[in-house]
């Protein structure tokens, strides 16, 4: 039985009725008071009459939120106003903007312009929320976390591929499946530096024989495979292989995250993941009205059938392992250390460990992926920070197997990791909406003049709101003049007393309830690999020539403010952050190891 949130193309046919059939219905008993016979001539002032009814619709649900905010003590927040009704032309400038422009440069011109950390862009007459404020998002994410939820148009957007899992459900549900998953992640296991080991070592070998060449590596693609394939083995304890397959051409790489160009059954599997991502982001991009163009078929089915082929029999050998166990009187497996198995101790529902395992995949894959991508890019722009880099391993690791307990020792290593995830977090922005009661925000963060001159915003019930940490984690006013800067060194000297002061103005994985659950995990497997990358090569240079067409910053970029200015790559985002055409880059070695 399909669930509920399955069924959009319900929910655009309500909405149909509701915009256009009832005017339809208004617009005939007015014609019958005036004794006006329906007919074709009269489609001209029916169209004009439905406009004026979603005017009138909604000039009177603006009065009566400034009446409902004022009798609460606050304010709505500023409302962008475009050139074309409905804002159309701010909904077009967004995704031109998301193609060319600077990673979120869009909205932090609109918050510049209007002064105001929190804006309503208020497109197609639809109440769409955006905020940078540091005590807005905490109370989005923590303090007023019962106030907000995921929400039913974000949920239904990726209904198909993620279905039940942690990512897409609210309330009793995600309590369940957090409360069912945090026991696997929250320990200590040796088993997942062995299993670092080997898919690092893999990734090293494929560096070493490129590099041995002359040859540049595409890091983006490479890093998505070594994540993708770990992921893999700790969820499914399946091999994917996908670090096996041919890897990109200089020139010619698509470059979002990674071309896996095998046809084999994980091949697939891996490509349709992609797809299922990709079409995920054109369903926010086309925004609510989005199941318009899903009307007869839905994009998203064919990559989830592929998917679900690979997934299913593993899950449901899972269960059925577990019956078996119970046949001969054992009550469970005497080791959990596969994702799959741990999950299948606790359910017998096929989908359900299908839906977990995905969910977890997505976010165990890009965000270490990510990381790793980024702090490439910045060890290539700043050979200082790689000396330092490798100095504190050299200190504290030496050339051996890095073990849980030294890579903790690794402040400065530490450093860069936490620099690189505040000026790239893995997941720039984030969708909350309220629910079923309007919300009144806590004061400002002072950004823009003092919190005590400024009145508390408030937001109406059932509405969206992007929350933008990009732009918190490099705001000026809570960082200092140098935030746009890579500096590790914040996190080491007097300036480190912004953040233990103000914990929640850096939140690359979340905060509050959400917070990530595989956090440790993350980190844990990045500074590993940071290690024995660093004890086999001590500088990189980007490799501008081998970016796609296309891929390198314009020139106009020069004369950005920021970060924009000097650039050598173009940030975006899909799901997650990452470089347009992929980065490029060679590695260099002056001795065999540290």
């Amino acid at each position: 039985m399909a669930h509920p949130l399955s069924r959009y193309r319900l929910r655009l046919l309500n909405d149909f009725i509701r915009i256009a059939f009832v005017p339809f219905l208004i617009f005939l008993f007015i014609l019958s008071v005036l004794h006006v016979r329906p007919g074709f001539l009269l489609l001209p002032f029916y169209l004009p009459f439905v406009f004026s009814c979603a005017l009138v619709r909604n000039f009177y649900s603006d009065y009566h939120r400034r009446q409902d905010a004022y009798a609460r003590g606050a304010k709505l927040p500023p409302q962008v106003v475009g050139r074309w009704p409905g804002n159309l032309d701010v909904l077009i400038q967004r995704r031109r903007a998301a193609q060319s422009d600077y990673l979120a440069e869009f909205y932090h011109e609109l918050f510049q312009k209007y002064e105001s950390t929190t804006l309503n862009l208020k497109l197609l007459w639809i109440d769409m929320y955006i905020t940078m404020d540091q005590e807005h998002i905490k109370y989005i994410t923590a303090t007023g976390f019962d106030r907000f939820w995921k929400g039913r148009l974000i949920k239904e957007m990726v209904e198909p591929f993620l279905g039940a899992g942690i990512f897409n459900r609210d309330d009793e549900e995600w309590k369940a499946h957090r409360s069912l998953a945090r026991p696997f992640f929250s320990r200590d296991r040796a088993t997942d530096f062995e299993l670092f080991e080997r898919y690092t070592n893999t990734t090293l070998t494929i560096i070493s024989s490129l590099s041995a060449s002359g040859k540049a590596v595409e890091v983006q693609d490479l890093f998505s495979r070594f994540t993708l394939d770990a992921a893999a083995a700790a969820l499914f304890g399946t091999e994917l292989d996908s670090l096996r397959c041919a890897l990109p051409v200089p020139g010619q790489s698509a470059g979002t995250r990674m071309k896996i160009v095998t046809t084999d059954k994980f091949g697939s599997f891996a490509q349709a993941f992609e797809a299922c991502q990709d079409v995920y982001m054109g369903r926010i991009t086309k925004g609510y009205f989005w199941p318009i163009t899903q009307i007869t078929h839905d994009d998203m089915t064919p990559h989830v059938k592929i998917i679900e082929q690979c997934i299913h029999p593993m899950a449901a050998r899972a269960v059925e392992r577990k019956a078996e166990r119970k046949r001969v009187g054992m009550t469970s497996a005497e080791k959990q250390d596969v994702f799959l198995d741990h999950l299948a101790e606790h359910t017998e529902d096929p989908k359900h460990i299908q839906d977990q395992l995905l969910n977890i995949l997505l976010a165990g894959r890009d965000t270490t992926s990510c990381l790793l991508t980024f702090i490439t890019y910045f060890m290539a722009l700043y050979p200082d920070v790689v000396r330092r880099m490798r100095a504190d391993i050299m200190e504290h690791v030496g050339s051996g197997v890095p073990t849980s307990e030294n890579i903790k020792a690794l402040r400065y290593v530490r450093a860069v990791i936490n620099e690189t995830l505040r000026l790239f977090p893995p997941v720039p922005h984030n969708i909350r909406e309220t629910r079923h009661e309007p919300v009144v925000f806590p004061k400002t963060d002072g950004t823009f003049g003092s919190p005590q001159d400024n009145d508390s915003i408030y937001m109406p019930a059932n509405t969206p709101i992007m929350f933008i940490r990009f732009l918190t984690q490099r705001n000026q006013a809570l960082w200092g003049s140098d935030a746009e800067q890579f500096d590790p060194d914040r996190w080491l000297d007097d300036r480190l007393a912004r953040f233990l002061q103000n914990p929640m103005m850096y939140t690359p994985f979340n905060s509050g309830p959400r917070v990530c659950i595989g956090q440790n995990y993350a980190l844990n497997q990045a500074t590993y690999f940071l290690v024995r990358l660093l004890q086999r090569f001590d500088s990189f240079t980007l490799a501008p020539e081998c970016q796609p067409e296309g891929s390198l910053p314009p020139q106009g970029w020069k004369h950005g403010r920021g970060r924009q200015a000097i650039e050598q790559i173009v940030p975006t985002a899909a799901v997650s952050t990452y470089v347009k055409g992929g980065l490029w880059v060679r590695f260099h070695s002056s001795e065999k190891d540290i």
